[in-house]
């Protein structure tokens, strides 16, 4: 795979099953380097396996569709002439699509009511003269009272409040009545779910005094009418979201994380399925533990159960989980699941996998079976081998292995991911397969600090991030280099975000393994990350550790150590780690004449790798290569 080849990749949304689950719909999109954006469309597919996919919009940015309750509807995003997405409605038996609403900054997540007349969405009202046309520089300043004022990849959110709306009656003949405004105030509200008899609705928000300096996000519940008086479901302790009621509407089931007493500790915290009453009459009951796969994506309740996709040791599966709290897996193994739907007594599945970037699957009894072929047949992944290493301090660290073709001895690129609470996972992954082919062998891993292994090998790095991650990583580089195949005098070290903060503090402290590194989008300094990241007002102290030992847990206070070539990756629009953080360690390793360089992409944010401009992923790509070309 070369770097241009992720236009040969492909990204699939949610899928939405008709009522009687003969029928899926979802979007499929990929990067376009003509176009220098991402392109999808929406496709349609026979869940009984009869016919092949096929694409029923001619809009080239449309996404996440969902069938209405009663058959009749598919509503989806599409852009409008200002490029912001609006709700279109499309006949599920052919047609043209037209739009339902006409919000100045564009419409997000929707869900239809029951009787399929009305959708409830979110939407982001703007202050006055607030991005309104025109030049963005010549607006008004802006009065920031509160910590939490902005998000990477997005921009200002004090300013731009995200409310729950209902739309008008669905009218066919394209008449686009005025929606109604739901909730109001200064905070932003999540995506709005309809009681099953339609008089209700829930949703996620931070409503309670001290959210600007917690991490709880409540349920609440509220009528469908503008400027209703919002009923909170859960307790003010848990960082609630993503709800779904029962079928008789008397109990929520959302997913949330345990706060600690200070309501503010998130490090390494086990996302659990938890269930509450919806008159919030008992407090909200847990059930899945904090041992087990971290729950994610979504809840959906069925007859048997809730629906939830889990994160398990570099898979993402999904689970089915009884009132009662008993998992059963019904789609798992070497895949990551994206999204699920099911209605109809069918169930279908979005899942990437080893040699492909993301099918649709129909899950039976008897196992699970695609309905798709969306990935390209020409496209040959290299191999990847499942790797296990011990530490001294008796830990198992889990991990990966990918070799060029050829006998080598093939020089290896030791790669660390963000977060540090993620995982590397079982998917056609384009950063080892972009270096493996282009001859290094990749060695990834999830040390202590990822998600997927339980609570606490999550929270065994706290107040020891460099040290603890780096007896992990440097096990499972140990581990891979006692394959011949490997050249272990040729090894580079690289990763971002967290891996970033991991590739300089290893340059610095076990330089003496490597031969050059590469350091993107990271946290250097953690006590000017406090005050410049959109995270760093709650982010450091629970995961670093208390403001006097910040210096010594921070890589740039080492980079004097650095005696590699280095080079240092950012982008200019990073909120979540801002470019001073690439700055510093850049200006400390080139006032001593150090061999640095630093490569900025204008107009990215923290997210360029995974969903920057085409063009900006294949230069990134081929600065990388480049580097180590020149120096492994």
């Amino acid at each position: 795979m070369k770097p241009v080849d992720i236009a040969r990749l492909h990204s699939l949304s949610a899928p939405s099953l008709s009522p009687d689950g003969a029928l899926a719909v979802l979007a499929v999109s990929r990067p376009d380097l003509e176009e220098d954006a991402h392109l999808g469309s929406l496709w349609s597919v026979a869940t009984d396996g009869s016919a092949p996919a096929r694409r029923i919009t001619r809009g080239t940015r449309d996404s996440a569709p969902a069938f209405s309750p009663d058959g009749r509807w598919i509503a989806f995003l599409r852009p409008d002439e200002d490029k912001r997405p609006q709700i279109h409605v499309l006949p599920s038996d052919g047609g043209e699509p037209w739009k339902i609403t006409d919000h100045p900054l564009g419409t997000g997540a929707f869900t239809w009511s029951p009787d399929s007349s009305r959708l409830a969405y979110n939407a982001r009202v703007p202050e006055e003269n607030r991005y309104v046309e025109g030049a963005p520089d010549q607006e008004p300043p802006r009065r920031i009272t509160t910590l939490k004022y902005r998000r990477d990849d997005f921009g200002f959110t004090n300013d731009r409040r995200q409310h729950v709306f209902i739309s008008a009656p669905v009218d066919p003949s394209g008449e686009t009545g005025e929606p109604v405004q739901v909730t109001e105030g200064d905070a932003d509200h999540g995506r709005p779910s309809w009681t099953p008899d339609g008089t209700g609705l829930v949703f996620d928000a931070s409503l309670h005094g001290t959210r600007d300096t917690d991490l709880v996000r409540d349920v609440w519940a509220c009528l469908p009418e503008a400027g209703a008086e919002p009923r909170r479901i859960t307790r003010g302790d848990l960082g609630a979201g993503t709800a779904s009621l029962s079928e008789d509407g008397a109990t929520v089931y959302f997913l949330g994380d345990e706060l600690g007493p200070d309501r503010d500790d998130f490090v390494g915290r086990v996302t659990g399925l938890w269930s509450v009453p919806f008159d919030g009459s008992e407090a909200p009951r847990r059930l899945t533990g904090t041992e087990d796969p971290r729950m994610a994506l979504r809840t959906q309740v069925t007859d048997e159960g809730v629906l939830v996709a889990g994160e398990n040791r570099g898979a993402v599966e999904l689970y089915l989980v009884t009132p009662g709290g008993v998992r059963t897996t019904l789609f798992g193994g070497r895949v990551q699941v994206t999204s699920f739907d099911h209605a109809g007594g069918v169930t279908v599945v979005a899942a990437a996998g080893e040699r492909h970037s993301g099918e649709l699957y129909v899950v039976t009894g008897d196992g699970a079976r695609a309905l798709t072929s969306f990935a390209d047949q020409d496209l040959d992944p290299l191999p990847v081998t499942e790797l296990t290493a011990r530490t001294e301090d008796g830990n198992e660290v889990h991990g990966w292995l990918a070799v060029p073709e050829g006998e080598g001895p093939h020089p290896v690129v030791l790669m660390i991911h963000g977060g540090p609470f993620a995982q590397y996972g079982w998917q056609l992954f384009d950063e080892t397969q972009v270096y493996a082919a282009a001859g290094y062998a990749v060695v990834y891993c999830n040390p202590r600090g990822s998600s997927g292994y339980g609570q606490e090998h999550g929270r065994a790095v706290i107040g020891s991030v460099g040290a603890t991650t780096s007896v992990d990583v440097l096990a499972i580089l140990d581990e891979a280099l006692g394959d011949d195949r490997l050249d272990a005098s040729r090894v580079g070290v690289m990763g971002g975000s967290h891996g970033g903060f991991m590739t300089t503090w290893i340059a610095a402290h076990h330089g003496e393994r490597f031969r050059a590194a590469i350091s993107e989008r990271a946290v250097n300094a953690i006590d000017s990350f406090q005050g410049s990241s959109d995270i760093g007002a709650y982010f450091p102290e629970p995961l670093y550790g208390p403001p006097e030992t910040w210096a010594e847990e921070s890589p740039l206070s080492h980079a004097d150590r650095i005696d590699k070539p280095f080079l240092i990756i950012h982008s200019e629009q990073d909120w979540r780690c801002p470019v001073e953080q690439a700055q510093r360690l850049f200006v400390a390793l080139r006032k001593r004449g150090h061999e640095a360089e630093m490569l900025l992409f204008p107009g990215e944010g923290h997210e360029l790798s995974r969903s920057g401009l085409p063009s900006h992923r294949v230069a990134r790509f081929e600065a990388i290569l480049d580097w180590w070309d020149r120096h492994l």
